[in-house]
């Protein structure tokens, strides 16, 4: 678990770096998934409720920047692009009691040579999170 966790840092580490030296942040905002699904769990509004007088890519900056290894769940393959990198999920709680799925995925050197951070879910949770669902939360109270 302890090499997993070394693991989590530094994938997060890669992240922030990545984010702070220029990464092009590309934004999901519509997703066909989310045609047959009720609105408020959706990107577009989740990014409008929660920062409705900001730009979404500064305001989805600033919060995968603030990520840390206790906001991950978990690393998946990406079963559409097996040959891209992984996806990792991660959960933030707003506003005390709103939970926020969040996927993404940092392609180093992306297909145009360009470091890219992929957001590809930034939306209200559909289920409740639990602690169980983040091994590194030291911190399991902040979790409706």
């Amino acid at each position: 678990m302890k090499v997993l966790n070394s693991y989590v840092k530094s994938y997060i580490q890669n992240l922030r770096f990545a984010l702070t030296h220029g990464a092009k942040i590309n934004f999901q905002e519509k997703r066909l998934v989310d045609e047959n699904r009720p609105e408020k769990y959706t990107n577009q509004y989740t990014v409008r409720t929660l920062f409705p007088d900001e730009n979404p890519v500064d305001a989805l900056k600033r919060e995968l920047l603030s990520l840390s290894s206790e906001n991950y769940m978990r690393t998946v393959k990406d079963l559409r692009f097996p040959k891209r990198s992984e996806m990792h999920e991660f959960g933030k709680v707003y506003n005390s009691h709103d939970d926020v799925y969040i996927k993404i995925r940092v392609e180093l050197l992306g297909i145009y040579g360009e470091t890219t951070t992929f957001i590809m879910s930034f939306h209200f949770a559909e289920r409740a999170f639990t602690p169980d669902m983040f091994p590194y939360n030291k911190k399991q109270e902040v979790f409706s």
